[in-house]
């Protein structure tokens, strides 16, 4: 469990306990314990990572693998990777998948979900890259409950070339906490970053741990 420390800053608590959520102004800023940019050079374009060590059998054939069956020459230079965070399914054993639709810009209305105690679950996204080669795709994740830090992640996803379907990304299975003090509601903010430090995904949302799934 955190301490005061480690409060949400777009959280606030009046005098009777009642939280209220203010969301950042900033569309990705950096973590406060943790730089989140690795800082690789100049950026290089999908047809320059074609041409640079052209010679090198080996590397052409790995470079060919990683970019797919995009026409380099359609491509603009110096276009900016465009990444795209289509949909989030909640996956748990023997029960149908909770699949949950992600409008960009926007963040969940109202409860996003419930999730029941003790459970065994993993998260899958559905991820469309275009434009260009995104590097160290990472997803984060912060969870709060009643104001007070309870769980932060960090998941290196890793690189992806452009292309027409999405991908699909599955986080490590967790199981969610059980008992009394573990039901409730919980607030969290999901980010996906590059190794630029440019975000494509910053959202903040509502979910519960309940006794049972939820119903709908």
């Amino acid at each position: 469990m955190g301490s005061d420390s480690d409060r949400d800053p777009d959280i606030e608590s009046d005098s009777e306990g009642n939280v209220s959520r203010h969301h950042s102004q900033s569309s990705c800023p950096t973590e406060d314990d943790e730089d989140l940019s690795l800082h690789l050079g100049p950026k290089v374009s999908l047809k320059e990572h074609l041409e640079k060590d052209k010679d090198d059998e080996s590397l052409r054939r790995w470079k060919e693998q990683l970019i797919g069956s995009v026409d380099a020459n359609a491509v603009e230079e110096n276009q900016e990777p465009d990444v795209k965070i289509l949909s989030l399914a909640i996956v748990s054993p023997g029960r149908p998948d909770v699949l949950l639709p992600i409008t960009e810009g926007e963040n969940p209305k109202g409860l996003w979900f419930t999730l029941k105690e003790g459970s065994h679950y993993h998260l899958k996204f559905n991820i469309k890259v275009s434009n260009d080669i995104v590097c160290g795709l990472k997803y984060t994740n912060t969870v709060w409950k009643t104001g007070v830090k309870v769980d932060s992640s960090k998941e290196m996803l890793g690189t992806f070339s452009p292309q027409a379907d999405p991908y699909t990304q599955e986080m490590p299975e967790e199981t969610t906490p059980a008992g009394i003090f573990a039901r409730g509601q919980y607030t969290a903010r999901s980010k996906f970053v590059d190794d630029d430090n440019k975000c494509y995904l910053d959202i903040n949302y509502t979910f519960d741990i309940q006794k049972d799934w939820s119903k709908h």
